[in-house]
């Protein structure tokens, strides 16, 4: 058993019985109060969100897990289909796991999956992708002074938004995790 001090962003615990990991953690001690710990919580079966409160020193059950580096391979209806790098074992993983950042995934991308004993619980996409922009409308010349932006198509077919000078055929950097654009890819 460990305790609330031992918790940190990206632990897995059991709470209520399910599994679900820490997005938020802060320790916080008002005026004369007790100190206490705020927690956000994103369970890993339902993606459901909550918040809790603990009391310092509580007791929690946290879930040992194993981080893998595994290989994406290719979408099965409602599964995406990884590759263990050393064994060349593949598993079958529902999609939901990775949420919006499986309209990033390409093959050959690494994605960090997050297993409890032998179950896969979670799955990152890597946290930035650089895709090639299959469709952009063309921008006016003299339009650029402004951090102004327009929908353009990526390889995968996620639909982010760009600035003004991207034109189609050029490769740029995405944030997955905010969906945005960072840079443009010079090759």
């Amino acid at each position: 058993m460990a305790n609330t001090g031992d918790i940190n962003v990206g632990s897995v615990i059991r709470y209520n019985g399910e599994l679900v990991v820490i997005t938020e953690y802060q320790h916080r001690t008002p005026g004369n109060l007790r100190a206490f710990y705020q927690a956000k919580m994103r369970n890993l079966k339902t993606g459901k969100q909550t918040e809790n409160r603990f009391r310092s020193g509580e007791e929690v059950t946290l879930v040992r897990v194993e981080y893998k580096m595994m290989q994406f391979i290719y979408t099965e209806g409602e599964f995406i289909v990884l590759m263990d790098n050393e064994t060349y074992e593949q598993v079958h993983i529902p999609a939901i796991m990775v949420g919006e950042g499986i309209e990033f995934l390409k093959e050959g991308m690494e994605v960090k999956v997050t297993f409890e004993e032998d179950d896969a619980i979670l799955a990152e996409p890597p946290t930035f992708v650089e895709l090639e922009i299959t469709y952009a409308e063309p921008g006016v010349a003299g339009n650029t002074a402004t951090n102004t932006l327009k929908p353009a198509k990526v390889e995968t077919g996620a639909e982010i938004m760009v600035p003004l000078f991207i034109t189609e055929g050029e490769t740029i950097k995405i944030d997955t995790r905010t969906r945005s654009y960072v840079e443009r890819v010079k090759k």
